[in-house]
């Protein structure tokens, strides 16, 4: 919880008490799904490539918290928790998109050009530790990520009836995919090693 002056602390810890006991009626056991809860929220943003991941779970989980502590009542508090951390995620989205513009010229400078060759090393990497994964899970996460919008989506439902599994655990296997990637990209560029 943020803390922003006495009277907005006194308020957020009363919000906080409330999203306990919204959790759970026994403190420990409440704890422990608080955890649990942000440990998935978390998960959420970050297969939905989100940066600061932790950051957005704390906040859905804070305003939760303000909504309860306004007197809102809350049937169900995962589907709740999760229907605050969608507004969430499209409030990033359209702050993303606004900052997201590109000036009419991109200048070459030797900076732009050490990024370039950033770029490249990663590439190497990323075609590097692809090569690493099974043909299977190879397959999946190239294909996952294909398309846009209707095409992706009908795309991904394609992969789970190919795997026999339903969406919710191709999206499981693909963010846990993306995320072995991500760090063996980041193992391979600390490295400086660059595979062709």
């Amino acid at each position: 919880m943020r803390n922003s002056g006495a009277r907005d602390t006194t308020a957020s810890q009363t919000g906080f008490e409330r999203l306990l006991a919204a959790l759970d009626a026994e403190r420990e056991s409440a704890g422990e799904r608080y955890e649990r809860l942000r440990s998935k929220l978390i998960l959420y943003f970050q297969c939905r490539n989100i940066v600061q991941a932790e950051e957005c779970a704390d906040e859905t989980l804070e305003r939760v918290a303000r909504k309860l502590e306004a007197g809102e009542e809350i049937r169900e508090i995962n589907t709740f928790v999760f229907g605050i951390a969608r507004l969430l995620l499209l409030e990033r989205a359209r702050q993303q998109a606004r900052h997201d513009e590109l000036p009419a010229e991109i200048p070459f400078t030797p900076e732009s050009l050490e990024n370039a060759a950033e770029l490249e090393t990663r590439l190497s990497c990323l075609r590097h530790c692809l090569g690493r994964q099974t043909p299977e899970n190879r397959e999946l996460i190239l294909h996952y990520y294909q398309g846009d919008k209707r095409d992706r989506i009908n795309g991904r439902q394609t992969l789970a009836t190919r795997y026999g599994i339903d969406l919710n655990t191709l999206r499981v296997r693909a963010c846990r995919l993306r995320e072995s990637l991500q760090a063996c990209v980041s193992k391979c560029t600390k490295r400086g090693k660059k595979i062709m």
